[in-house]
């Protein structure tokens, strides 16, 4: 009997402010989902740990060196023929301030404010989780 393949692993950072504000980002043009806003993250490297992960991709799209974050939500979602484990880390220290690096645009929101249709529909259940339903 063949063996489903694993999900993808992938990582998103909810990067909170003081003020409570949080940090999405656009997904670009022709890329699957292009145009969606989404919380800032991509793909597990084999062999990597999630924490790491995190830290990577943060690095890579932001420009910033994460300091303190904890798991917030594990989310297994299907997109068309894509499995993935979506792991979700509330990210409350960073150093540096995010920039774009990979010409996605950025955005500061409060959660509350946020309207979900915005969002990929993945990082919807992301925004849920934030809000307390």
């Amino acid at each position: 009997m063949p063996v489903a393949p694993s999900p993808l692993h992938v990582m998103a950072g909810v990067l909170r402010r003081h003020d409570g504000q949080v940090l999405i980002t656009e997904r670009p043009a022709g890329k699957h989902l292009g145009g969606c806003w989404e919380f800032p993250g991509g793909k597990l490297d084999p062999g990597e740990a999630p924490r790491d992960g995190l830290a990577r991709e943060l690095h890579e799209e932001l420009g910033i060196r994460l300091v303190a974050a904890e798991p917030m939500l594990a989310l297994p979602w299907r997109y068309d023929s894509k499995e993935l484990l979506l792991d979700t880390w509330l990210v409350v220290a960073w150093q540096g301030a995010p920039q774009s690096l990979e010409q996605q645009a950025l955005e500061w929101v409060m959660p509350a404010d946020l309207a979900p249709e915005r969002l990929a529909p993945a990082d919807r259940e992301i925004l849920r989780h934030l809000l307390g339903s």
